[in-house]
């Protein structure tokens, strides 16, 4: 089953206590290929500048990612640069320059729109409604967003809300999107408004799965030497959407064992700089570090 991803396509600079990278590839988009490309082929919609180098990706054409969908403008591909603290949770934007990325307008080639998966990633939501009008009749669609979409494009993002069927967010998303401090009160009134399933995104704490069939929680797998947390969110998004790709089932169980996935692949991308680890893997050694995180959680009952 194949997956559409639409989103940002950056050159990254990256400063963390261990290391620093210049014009890196990341983007929620090349992210989410990367991880989800372990499982199933993936589609990519976005847009780079004449100045990006597609070697850098190559990996990706092997791994059954399709980039047809990928605009190149005249102009420079969008860039951005952070500097992270030393316990690796907080960091400071020194830079964004959106460059072609400023008036992207999402345009998705006839043979994509049958794509089965949908993963909106964090962009303007009145993108994000015109890839939903143009898709056909896709199985699951999972939606990202932020901070600043929710308080700069309230009513189109609440309009997005409506049409999927999975949403991503952190806790200072979901409060903020519902007015409650309260987070268990704030995912059951998200529910409400037409998705199937929250994923509550809690670093390296791990990550809440919420239906209304009750609650899942995956712990993230404990990594030793964290190099580089950036992209991990949208690598989680890549193995979530992926797994379920992979099994062709959206199933409650299928869902639980999702966000295991999910949690697996980002542990993966945090131990190196952009996605070099996850050039150097395969999806055997993805299903290894799964196993072993199922077996932290197990619990033995005397």
């Amino acid at each position: 089953m194949s997956i559409l991803v639409v989103g940002s396509i950056a050159l990254d600079t990256v400063e963390t206590p261990f290391g620093k990278v210049e014009d890196s590839p990341g983007g929620s988009a090349l992210y989410f290929s990367a991880a989800a490309s372990f499982f199933a082929p993936v589609n990519v919609v976005g847009v780079v500048g004449k100045d990006f180098d597609f070697e850098q990706i190559e990996f990706l054409r092997h791994r059954n990612v399709d980039l047809d969908g990928l605009m190149i403008e005249d102009g420079l591909t969008f860039r951005w640069g952070g500097r992270y603290k030393s316990d690796m949770n907080r960091r400071v934007t020194l830079f964004t320059y959106l460059n072609v990325f400023e008036k992207f307008s999402p345009q998705i080639p006839e043979h994509y729109r049958d794509s089965t998966y949908i993963f909106l990633a964090n962009i303007d939501p009145e993108l994000q409604l015109k890839v939903l009008q143009t898709v056909h009749n896709p199985r699951l669609t999972v939606l990202d967003t932020m901070n600043f979409w929710i308080s700069g494009k309230r009513d189109a993002l609440e309009e997005v809300i409506k049409r999927v069927d999975v949403l991503i967010v952190n806790d200072e998303e979901i409060r903020e999107l519902t007015g409650s401090v309260r987070l268990y009160s704030a995912a059951a009134e998200l529910l409400t408004r037409g998705p199937r399933a929250l994923v509550i995104k809690k670093g390296e704490h791990g990550a809440i799965l919420v239906t209304k069939e009750g609650y899942f929680f995956s712990p993230a797998f404990p990594v030793e030497n964290v190099m580089d947390p950036t992209g991990a969110g949208d690598t989680f998004a890549g193995g979530f959407l992926g797994y379920l790709a992979a099994k062709n089932s959206i199933s409650n169980g299928h869902l639980k064992n999702a966000v295991i996935y999910g949690s697996t692949v980002a542990s993966f991308v945090v131990e190196d700089f952009s996605f070099s680890r996850l050039k150097n893997i395969t999806v055997d050694d993805v299903h290894r570090r799964a196993n072993m995180l199922r077996a932290m959680m197990a619990v033995d009952v005397e």
